[in-house]
């Protein structure tokens, strides 16, 4: 299994492929899941073929979106099995790649340890100061492809979604969630103050 050059190979395609109007999920939301998913496999003691098959599963996590808008995590998972095995994947380790790419479908419900350390690196970003950056990528992309128009939708949007959304493993229940929590108020606050 040649990890770095199935990673390469993808990123290289995510770079040259994707839509500019991808303005969050991007070549760089792909690096920031795969920085993040490492250093929380760290924290997570996960090493070996374990550690190269969550790596691959972060750069392959929204490789869809190079093949189209919708169940982009099943055409992610299609990808990984037409690149995977010219970098000597096997097929079982392709199966648990896609097992964790699928789990990042929201709502989110990861069933083993690394899934839950993909679902919760591809959205750190809610706990953490970037938030309001990233998020106003996210709004870009959203009004962009039609899925809403104003701001105040989009604040309503997040609120719904951080009051549903949960981490999943240790480290970022203690790192992110307290953040987490301080951005819902601060966005509560916003359609408070904007009615």
């Amino acid at each position: 299994m040649d990890q770095e050059r199935a990673e390469s190979h993808i990123l290289a395609k995510l770079r040259a492929g994707l839509s500019p109007h991808r303005t969050y999920h991007s070549y760089e939301h792909t690096l920031d899941v795969h920085r993040t998913a490492m250093a929380i496999a760290v924290s997570e003691n996960v090493v070996g073929e374990d550690l190269d098959l969550l790596r691959t599963a972060a750069v392959y996590h929204d490789s869809g979106f190079l093949l189209q808008d919708r169940e982009h995590e099943m055409a992610s998972c299609l990808l990984a099995h037409q690149d995977l095995p010219g970098f000597g994947f096997s097929f079982p380790q392709i199966e648990r790649i896609c097992f964790m790419i699928m789990a990042t479908r929201v709502p989110q419900e990861p069933k083993d340890g690394l899934s839950r350390i993909l679902c919760d690196a591809d959205l750190d970003y809610l706990g953490r100061d970037d938030f309001h950056q990233i998020g106003a990528e996210l709004f870009k992309e959203f009004k962009h492809f039609g899925v809403l128009k104003t701001e105040r939708e989009w604040n309503e949007l997040q609120v719904r979604f951080l009051s549903k959304h949960r981490y999943f493993t240790a480290t970022n229940k203690l790192i992110r969630e307290p953040v987490k929590q301080m951005h819902l108020l601060e966005v509560k606050r916003w359609l408070l103050e904007n009615p």
